[in-house]
């Protein structure tokens, strides 16, 4: 092997899968190829296909990979499980997975881990995380470095890149730092001491790749280039990837005006959503922007569209608040942003004397742990009577 290239947050970005997958097949025999955590959720191609195409893509193109709060459990199937390294998860004192896999990369022994950060491990299902522990990140790379000696070390980090700029100073024993999970505008690669830290492009749409340079690394971030098709072995990936594609066609109607031929904001419909709840005598509401999608909006809703938009499948449910915030919805939504960004309410700002929500199940089984009370419809329902009606 000469360089290790990694992607990161393909979210099951499945729509215009053919670069990655030429690309990485002709890569593989030079080059160890990794993934940096959420390759499933986020697209309807998962809701529709279970990630067994996700899966198969892994199987047949990866070397080694790194959890993400997306799609944890199919990590922990045997095959994906094999491939997946992970230093700061354990569960009852001991590696969910395996904490490093050594590589030979341009004769040097290269030690490839990863880490998984507060915030992505907070955002875990709760019935995921309840028997696990989560090491900090830069004690658990210093263990793991103190027990086992290697060339360089390589991290495969879900954490954010702002994070991966700190963790570089705290540990510089490190020499890579694969960053992922931030969604941001910061590619690098940025040089901390002796370490770089750099991301590939989220979404499938490109890769990081890292090779020895003299007595250290030098790194680069790339754009999958256009294909005019995939190799022969993974033309049954493709064609599954079609197959969905046409479900996905199917059309749900006309957009209303104020949404056709823009880029959807996300915090707009969710105070549409909200009010509209409102409205419907729902008592509050409170919902994350990070349970949509942006995606870019033409004339018609189909359902691609939809399930872009909320690719995760969630229901809205009625929830008591949790008992340490009762009387302070203030300190809720302080504590709430921190772990999952700008929150959305209505009534804004709540009332002191709330007492119970409606808000996503994902944030009541994660983040409240108190009993639900109603379920409710789909969200992708609300959202797409939200989009389809002429009334703001």
């Amino acid at each position: 092997m000469q360089a290790i290239l990694a992607t990161t947050d393909v979210h099951s970005a499945l729509d215009n899968a053919e670069p990655l997958l030429s690309h990485l097949h002709h890569a593989r025999p030079t080059t160890l190829i990794v993934d940096c955590g959420d390759f499933f959720e986020g697209s309807g191609y998962y809701l529709l296909g279970g990630g067994a195409l996700e899966r198969q893509t892994l199987m047949r193109l990866y070397d080694v990979l790194a959890p993400g709060n997306h799609g944890w459990r199919h990590h922990l199937a045997p095959d994906l499980r094999a491939l997946t390294v992970c230093a700061n998860i354990n569960q009852a004192g001991l590696p969910v997975f395996h904490p490093f896999r050594a590589v030979d990369i341009d004769g040097q022994c290269v030690a490839v881990t990863a880490v998984l950060g507060e915030q992505a491990f907070a955002c875990l299902p709760a019935d995921c995380r309840s028997d696990l522990t989560f090491i900090p990140p830069d004690q658990a790379l210093h263990t793991l470095a103190n027990r086992h000696r290697a060339d360089s070390w390589v991290v495969l980090s879900h954490a954010g890149y702002e994070h991966d700029l700190k963790l570089a100073a705290a540990c510089p024993h490190l020499d890579v730092i694969f960053s992922g999970h931030c969604h941001s505008d910061q590619y690098g690669p940025t040089t901390v001491g002796t370490t770089v830290v750099v991301k590939g492009r989220e979404l499938a749409e490109g890769y990081a790749v890292a090779a020895p340079d003299g007595a250290g690394w030098r790194a680069s971030v790339h754009t999958f280039a256009p294909s005019s098709g995939v190799p022969e072995t993974l033309q049954d990936i493709a064609n599954g990837i079609d197959r969905i594609r046409g479900r996905l066609r199917a059309p749900l109607g006309v957009l209303a005006p104020r949404y056709r031929h823009r880029q959807l904001d996300r915090s707009c419909l969710l105070r549409e959503v909200a009010d509209y709840l409102l409205r419907s005598g729902t008592e509050a509401v409170l919902l994350n922007e990070t349970s949509l999608r942006t995606i870019y909006l033409r004339e018609y809703l189909t359902v691609g569209t939809l399930l872009g938009i909320e690719p995760f499948d969630n229901q809205l449910v009625t929830t008591p608040l949790p008992g340490t915030f009762a009387g302070r919805p203030h300190d809720l939504l302080t504590d709430l942003t921190r772990w999952m960004g700008p929150i959305i309410t209505a009534p804004d700002p709540l009332p002191g004397h709330l007492r119970q929500v409606v808000t996503t199940r994902y944030v009541a089984s994660s983040f409240f742990d108190t009993p639900v009370l109603t379920h409710g419809q789909p969200f992708a329902d609300v959202i797409r009577h939200v989009l389809r009606t002429n009334r703001p």
